[in-house]
């Protein structure tokens, strides 16, 4: 069995091979960047550690292991440009360092050569392997949207904001692990069985990056601390605040909401302070654990030797208590 730090070292090697010799180059250089910044790989890792329960060669699924991390790119190529994002992974992003109309192409093109990698699987595993990721795309398209929509509402609750961040952000977590164990010859059960464990860790790693988007370091987290606050996203901290706010603090946060000039720092430093007296960290903190716990009662039925799931679980202890 592999850690994740091999696997991590394995994997970037293969990626930092990669050669994209099609022209225009114009077309290719933004995918080699965006490939470029690193990052966690937790995707393809995922996938590689689900593959390594049962077989020994993750070797043999470094192609669809490629198709998630390059799929992943994309996804984070254009929220980047939606969003207006300066910076990610400590770097500027696509459309600052070329232009937006690049963007939108060259993560096109990303899309394809994901479906071409993730089409690299062995033929036997192709029909439910494909299967499975085009629900995925789909899926993280409709969370997508309705992360849009929430943008034009003010009564977002917060199960609707989970069943987004499932579908925008866990569901692939939860692919990565079903394709490798699907690969690596898992029973029907267990492939669910990590799944859901997939499922939970992805929606307890949303909410930790909702966390640290207000109380996080730039210098670890990698992007500007506080551009949910400036762009008044609904995540689970807002929508827990609203929804606890007494009078005066609720109209401490619409004033904010609605403000359209301000000092950037005046405003993350204002709402923040009302995350702090209503107490929004702990109440995000406890659904972190909660998933978290989930996440592990799925892990436990999946049917391989204890010790093999050991790398699973200190991976998901990494992801849920990321250094702030």
């Amino acid at each position: 069995m592999f850690v994740a730090s091999e696997l991590l070292e394995k994997f970037n090697s293969h990626i930092a091979n990669l050669r994209f010799t099609r022209t225009p180059r114009g077309l290719y250089a933004p995918v080699e960047y965006v490939l470029s910044l690193g990052g966690k790989r937790i995707r393809p890792i995922l996938m590689l550690m689900a593959y390594n329960l049962y077989k020994d060669d993750v070797t043999r699924i470094y192609d669809p292991a490629t198709g998630i991390e390059v799929y992943h790119n994309y996804t984070l190529l254009h929220d980047d440009l939606m969003d207006r994002a300066d910076r990610r992974r400590g770097k500027e992003t696509v459309h600052k360092v070329w232009n937006d109309n690049t963007a939108i192409l060259s993560g096109d093109a990303m899309l394809v050569l994901a479906y071409q990698f993730m089409a690299g699987c062995p033929a036997a595993f192709l029909k439910e392997v494909m299967d499975l990721f085009n629900l995925t795309a789909l899926e993280i398209c409709e969370g997508q949207q309705m992360d849009m929509e929430f943008e034009q509402r003010s009564d977002v609750a917060a199960e609707e904001y989970l069943e987004m961040i499932r579908l925008k952000t866990a569901v692939l977590l939860a692919a990565s692990l079903k394709i490798g164990a699907c690969l690596g010859g898992a029973s029907e059960i267990d492939a669910d069985s990590l799944y859901d464990f997939g499922m939970h860790i992805g929606i307890a790693f949303q909410l930790k990056d909702d966390l640290l988007d207000v109380y996080g370091n730039t210098a670890v987290f990698g992007k500007n601390i506080g551009g949910d606050i400036l762009c008044n996203k609904k995540t689970y901290l807002l929508i827990k605040a609203l929804e606890h706010a007494d009078v005066n603090r609720r109209e401490q946060l619409e004033y904010w909401i609605h403000a359209t000039t301000f000092q950037p720092d005046e405003k993350i430093a204002a709402v923040k302070q009302i995350y702090d007296q209503i107490g929004v960290r702990a109440i995000c903190e406890e659904q972190i654990l909660l998933y978290s716990r989930r996440a592990m009662e799925s892990l436990a039925t999946v049917n391989v030797l204890e010790e093999k799931k050991e790398e699973l679980k200190r991976i998901t202890e990494n992801l849920v208590r990321r250094e702030l």
